[in-house]
């Protein structure tokens, strides 16, 4: 995909996340993220590294043991293995970029 638009064709309705693929590769992956207003994912672990970029909207982004409240044009990187966790206080647009799975 050449050109895409981030805010085109968003989607909140189905009350979870929502992705959208917009770039995978052996070296990285990235996807658009629709998460509404009030949608929590609790703390967790991921065994890769990702990048999340705001693109509309705000959220509480858990890394670790801190807390950040991001906005539009806001971003945060969370290394591989750590614990990650969001909770929306608005309709949430994100950019993930991360690395592919670690091979087991």
């Amino acid at each position: 995909m050449d050109v895409f638009s981030y805010l085109s064709d968003t989607n909140f309705s189905t009350g979870k996340p929502v992705m959208k693929k917009i770039i995978s590769s052996p070296n990285f992956n990235i996807v658009r993220v629709c998460l509404p207003k009030g949608l929590e994912i609790d703390p967790h672990t991921e065994p890769n590294a990702t990048f999340f970029l705001v693109i509309e909207g705000s959220g509480i982004f858990t890394r670790g043991t801190e807390t950040f409240e991001l906005h539009r044009n806001d971003s945060l990187f969370i290394e591989a293995g750590g614990i990650r966790g969001i909770k929306c206080l608005e309709n949430l647009v994100l950019l993930g970029a991360r690395d592919p799975d670690p091979k087991i």
